[in-house]
């Protein structure tokens, strides 16, 4: 069984990176999705699929897997260059602008 060891993304409706410090180890879907022919739910004998294990770090969620003997495949995050101005945020309100602030 396949598993993919993964840092997650920041939320793209915030700016804050809450969750996104840790590791998460999360095993690929065995068998295809049934579709229940009453309801239209789909539905899986695979519970393996919903197992997400979070770590501190990505050695630790190796050193798991390897433990148990868990093929991994590591993902590495696309780290994002921070945007900071000079002023910040409360430039904008600054008493000696060059120009006045308007709307």
């Amino acid at each position: 069984m396949i598993a993919r060891i993964y840092q997650p993304a920041r939320n793209a409706m915030t700016s804050g990176t809450a969750k996104t410090k840790t590791w998460v180890l999360e095993y690929a879907q065995a068998a295809a999705r049934d579709i229940d022919p009453l309801m239209g739910w789909t539905g899986s004998n695979d519970t393996q699929s919903q197992v997400k294990l979070r770590f501190s770090s990505k050695e630790a969620a190796l050193e798991y897997a390897k433990e148990h003997g868990i093929q991994a495949q590591v993902t590495e995050p696309n780290k994002r260059k921070p945007v900071i101005r000079k002023g910040g945020y409360g430039e904008n309100f600054a008493t000696d602008r060059r120009a006045p602030w308007t709307h």
